[in-house]
């Protein structure tokens, strides 16, 4: 097992205390809790879901400040634009749960029967969604938190009734580690089952996430490389799970002559 280290990307240098790599049996652990929440977590009311996300939006809104610094610590990405990457971040929670509390979101749709033979005629036919199960999100670097560990992809599987295991991006450690305990710590103070949304750190035990037959759906934010690796796992598997990947962007660096000289 090894340990993730928070570089400084304005030093190099190692800052903040070591974070331990999940071992195979942390992992299998935290996917059996995960399994074990997911299904009185889909059996909530919209209402109640809806409800979790905004605990966790209120709790990002407490205390943008300090959070924005640490992810500038660790990201160089700077304090004020984060702060308004947090807005955004909270923006989309509240958006889903909104979605969920006006009943828009996993409406039952119903295709009443038509008489005579097809294509004209069928049966009466339903639509309803289901949630799939524990779904393994993979955040994006350059985006700490509105694509990272509480962003789009986690919001959106827990408001389907998914139970989500975030994999720590290891160029933000620290950051991602604070965001799931206060993530946890809000669901539970809201009368929540904090292990809907729980994490795991280190390359292998993100591989393990996606090759585990419990996890049912995987979402990733980052590189080609990494991506189309995961990708690959989540399709070769015995049962294969769906893999809703944003893979490969570059942001385009411009250094101008005066710069340069």
């Amino acid at each position: 097992m090894g340990t993730l280290n928070s570089i400084s990307p304005f030093t190099g240098e190692a800052q903040f205390e070591p974070i331990a790599e999940s071992t195979a049996a942390e992992v299998d652990g935290v996917i059996a809790r995960s399994a074990a929440a997911t299904t009185a977590w889909a059996r909530l009311a919209p209402t109640e879901r809806a409800r979790a996300l905004r605990a966790i939006a209120d709790a990002l809104d407490a205390n943008p400040g300090p959070l924005a610094e640490l992810a500038h610590q660790e990201t160089a990405l700077g304090a004020d634009r984060l702060v308004g990457e947090i807005a955004r971040t909270t923006f989309q929670l509240r958006l889903f749960a909104t979605e969920l509390e006006t009943g828009r979101l996993l409406t039952t749709e119903v295709d009443e029967a038509l008489a005579g033979l097809p294509p004209v005629g069928h049966p009466r036919l339903v639509r309803r969604y289901v949630a799939l199960g524990p779904v393994a999100v993979f955040g994006a670097g350059n985006f700490p938190f509105a694509f990272g560990q509480l962003g789009g992809d986690t919001a959106s599987a827990l408001a389907a009734g998914c139970a989500v295991i975030v994999k720590d991006h290891p160029g933000h450690p620290q950051l991602a580690q604070t965001l799931t305990e206060l993530a946890q710590s809000a669901l539970t103070g809201a009368g929540f089952d904090a292990d809907v949304l729980q994490s795991v750190r280190g390359m292998a035990a993100g591989s393990a996430l996606v090759a585990h037959p419990a996890i049912q759906a995987g979402a990733f934010t980052g590189s080609q490389k990494a991506g189309r690796a995961l990708f690959d796992i989540a399709t070769s598997r015995p049962e294969p799970i769906p893999f809703y990947g944003e893979l490969g962007s570059m942001n385009p660096v411009f250094i101008t002559e005066a710069a340069l000289a």
